[in-house]
C-alpha cells in the first residue's frame, strides 16, 4: 500500500490525498446545482422547452441518486481506488461530452453519464478515508470535516454558475469539472492508497436492479410531483427490502440499517439535505425575481453562506471534541432552524444587509454541524469491508432530501402566493415555506437529543475516541 504513495512524510500525504478525494466530493455535489443558473442560457441556445429542461436537470440526479448503493458495494468488492478512478473518468468524459454537446438528446445522455461516475466515485471516495487515516482518531476529525463538503459543493455551484455565466458560455460549466477530473484520474495513483483487498464474493444483481429502478423512480416522482411514479418507486423499494431480508448477500445487509442511531443521523442528513436544496432554490428566485438582483448579484449572494459552511467544517471537529455527535447534530439542527426561522419573515422590501444576511448565514452554518455530527454518527462503527456501502448509504440520504424538500415545500410555497401573486405574494409563499422547513427541523433537533440517551449512541469509549480526533 505505502508503496502506492507519494515520497514525503506522512501527514503531508494524508493532506494531499484526502486534498484529492474532497475536491471530487465538492465538485460532483456542485454539479447538482451549477447548471441551475444556466438554464436559461441553454435553452436558447439548444431551442429547448420547459420539459427539455426538466430532462436536462434531473438526468444527473437520477443516475447519481440510482445507483449510489451499487457504487458503493462495488467499491467494496472491486476495491475502493480502482472503483474511485474509474468513477472519476467517466464522470469526467461524460462533462466533456455535455460541454460539446449540440442538442438536447447529447446533452441528457452525457448527464446522465456524470451520474453513473458519480454515483461510483462518491462511496468509494468516502471509503478510502479509512485507508488514508488508519488511526481512529484522525479519521475521526477527517469524516467531521467531509460532512460539511456537501454544503460547500452546494454553495460553490450557486456561486461558480452566476461568475461564468457573466464572462463566458454555459458550456464551460462542464469543462471546468472534466479538467479536475483529468488531473485527479493522473494523481490518484500516486497520492491515494488502494484501499483494502477486493473481496470475492457474489453481487446481489436482483437487489441492485431494484435499488436502482426503485430510488430512480422515486427521485424522478418527486422531482417531477408524479404520484404514479412516486408509487412505483416505494413499491420497488419494498420489494427491494425483501430481498435484503431473505437474500445470501444481500447488497445492503439489514444488520447495517439495525441500528437506531444510524437511522436518525441518516434521517438528519436527508432532512437536512432537503432544506438546503428549499434554501437554495427559492432564494435563488426570491433574488432575482421579487429584489431584482442580476446573475452575478445572485451569485455574490450567495458568497456568505460559502463562507459560513467553511466556519461550520472548522469549528464542528472542535465541538465533537466535547460533545457527543448526537449532540452536535441536535445542535446544528437547532441552529439551521432558528435561521430558516428568521427567513420566514422575508417580504419585497427586505433589505440584504439586515435579518435576511442573518438567516442566510446562520442556516448553512447550522446545516454544517449537522452534516459533520451526523457523518460521524452514522458511519464511526462501520466496518471496512462495509466502508463504501457506509458511503452509499449516506450520499443516498443526501440525494433523495433535496426532491422530497422541493416537491414539498415549493408547491406548498406556491399554494400560499395564490394564483396570481404579486411580488408581495411571492414573498409571503417563500417565507411560509420557509418556516415549515424550520419548524420541521426544530422537531427533529429534539428527537436527535434524545437518541443521545438511547441504547446503540457511542456511549463512553466512542466519545473519547472522537474527542481525540479533534486534537489530533
Amino acid at each position: 500500500m505505502a508503496a502506492d504513495l507519494a515520497v514525503g512524510p506522512p501527514v503531508l500525504r494524508q493532506r494531499a490525498a484526502f486534498a484529492l478525494l474532497g475536491t471530487v466530493q465538492v465538485v460532483l455535489i456542485a454539479t447538482i446545482t451549477v447548471i441551475t443558473v444556466a438554464l436559461p442560457a441553454i435553452q436558447t441556445e439548444l431551442r429547448l422547452t420547459e420539459t427539455d429542461l426538466v430532462l436536462a436537470i434531473s438526468a444527473y440526479s437520477l443516475s447519481f441518486g440510482g445507483l449510489l448503493l451499487l457504487g458503493g458495494r462495488l467499491a467494496d468488492l472491486l476495491g475502493h481506488r480502482r472503483v474511485f478512478t474509474a468513477g472519476v473518468l467517466v464522470f469526467g468524459l461524460a462533462s466533456a461530452l455535455a460541454a460539446a454537446a449540440p442538442n438536447l438528446a447529447l446533452l441528457v445522455a452525457a448527464r446522465f453519464g456524470q451520474g453513473v461516475g458519480a454515483a461510483a466515485a462518491a462511496p468509494a471516495a468516502m471509503a478510502l478515508l479509512g485507508s488514508v487515516f488508519p488511526a481512529a482518531e484522525r479519521r475521526g476529525r477527517a469524516l467531521a470535516v467531509w460532512g460539511v463538503l456537501a454544503s460547500i459543493g452546494a454553495s460553490a455551484g450557486n456561486i461558480v454558475s452566476g461568475v461564468v455565466l457573466h464572462w463566458v458560455s454555459w458550456r464551460w460549466t462542464f469543462v471546468a469539472p472534466a479538467l479536475v477530473a483529468a488531473v485527479v484520474v493522473l494523481a490518484a495513483p500516486k497520492v491515494l492508497p488502494p484501499g483494502p483487498d477486493p473481496r470475492r464474493e457474489r453481487l446481489d444483481l436482483p437487489g441492485a436492479v431494484l435499488a436502482t429502478a426503485g430510488l430512480a423512480a422515486l427521485i424522478f416522482g418527486l422531482t417531477e410531483v408524479h404520484s404514479l411514479w412516486i408509487v412505483l418507486g416505494i413499491v420497488l423499494l419494498a420489494a427491494f427490502g425483501l430481498t435484503q431480508l431473505r437474500g445470501s448477500s444481500p447488497l445492503v445487509p439489514p444488520s447495517f440499517l439495525a441500528s437506531p442511531r444510524r437511522l436518525a443521523a441518516l434521517v438528519a442528513i436527508a432532512l437536512t439535505a432537503a432544506c438546503m436544496a428549499t434554501y437554495f432554490f427559492v432564494l435563488a428566485l426570491y433574488f432575482q425575481q421579487v429584489l431584482g438582483y442580476s446573475t452575478l448579484a445572485t451569485s455574490a449572494a450567495f458568497v456568505p453562506p460559502a463562507l459560513a459552511v467553511m466556519l461550520a467544517g472548522a469549528l464542528a471537529g472542535r465541538a465533537l471534541a466535547r460533545y457527543a455527535p448526537a449532540a452536535v447534530t441536535s445542535a446544528g439542527l437547532a441552529v439551521s432552524a432558528v435561521g430558516l426561522a428568521v427567513l420566514g419573515g422575508i417580504s419585497a422590501d427586505s433589505s440584504y444587509f439586515g435579518p435576511l444576511l442573518i438567516g442566510v448565514v446562520l442556516f448553512p452554518v447550522g446545516a454544517g454541524f449537522t452534516f459533520s455530527g451526523a457523518t460521524v454518527w452514522a458511519v464511526s462503527d462501520a466496518p471496512a469491508h462495509q466502508a463504501g456501502l457506509a458511503g452509499g448509504v449516506m450520499n443516498t440520504a443526501m440525494e433523495i432530501g433535496p426532491p422530497v424538500g422541493l416537491a414539498v415545500l415549493v408547491p406548498l410555497a406556491a399554494a400560499h402566493a395564490g394564483t396570481a401573486p404579486s411580488p408581495a405574494a411571492v414573498s409571503s409563499g417563500y417565507a411560509f415555506a420557509f418556516l415549515l422547513a424550520a419548524a420541521a427541523l426544530a422537531v427533529a433537533s429534539v428527537l436527535a437529543l434524545l437518541m443521545r440517551t438511547k441504547p446503540g449512541s457511542l456511549g463512553a469509549r466512542g466519545t473519547a475516541r472522537v474527542r481525540k480526533a479533534a486534537h489530533r
